[in-house]
């Protein structure tokens, strides 16, 4: 499919080809979201934790003999039920919530995000983005001539660029990644996508 092609003044200087199989993907929301569950489940990291029984020190001996009391029977002061005693069923940092993500449904679900961004018109295509230093003024003069601000913005290069990266470090809602870098859940994240003619290149190979 074509679509027109920008330089980084913002000036449409002609169209360049995208790849059906990247953006022209039918969207199926029931697949992107569960994509994009397991990714956030893989990046959790428990910190809540508790001790259970086993791991509360003391306890060693029976509080009292097993019959003639009249009390109820004890084994340990350690039991959940006694106070200072462990806790039942509390968070544990060592739980694991990852979950296994294929890696075609994993691709497929990227492919259907872009391809729904572009649909959206919110895709650009950029011939190449070139800063001569890492100032945020020039990186904001320049999302500002493509006409892309006021939005959340997803900046994707075909290689990581220093200057780009460092410019737009100070900016909100703003971020530059690299294709090696990209995925589903900056894509769903962010409002707009602005792409290098390389990035889309290196998109379609990859």
């Amino acid at each position: 499919m074509q679509t027109k092609l920008y330089n980084q003044d913002g000036q449409e200087i002609g169209q360049t080809e995208l790849s059906d199989g990247v953006f022209g993907v039918p969207m199926n929301v029931d697949l992107v979201h569960q994509v994009r569950v397991g990714l956030l489940a893989n990046q959790r990291k428990p910190v809540a934790h508790t001790k259970d029984r086993s791991d509360v020190r003391g306890g060693g001996k029976k509080p009292w003999r097993q019959k003639g009391t009249g009390r109820a029977r004890h084994g340990s002061t350690r039991s959940p039920i006694w106070k200072g005693g462990g806790v039942s069923h509390g968070p544990r940092n060592d739980k694991n919530y990852s979950q296994k993500i294929n890696l075609k449904v994993g691709q497929l679900g990227l492919k259907m995000a872009l391809s729904a961004k572009l649909k959206n018109d919110r895709v650009m295509v950029v011939e190449k983005l070139d800063l001569a230093g890492g100032k945020t003024k020039d990186f904001k003069n320049l999302i500002s001539k493509l006409g892309w601000t006021g939005k959340s913005l997803l900046v994707v290069t075909a290689q990581p660029v220093e200057n780009l990266t460092r410019a737009s470090a100070n900016l909100p809602k703003t971020k530059v990644v690299s294709i090696n870098d990209l995925g589903l859940l900056d894509v769903l994240k962010f409002h707009n996508i602005i792409l290098t003619t390389h990035a889309v290149n290196r998109l379609a190979a990859k």
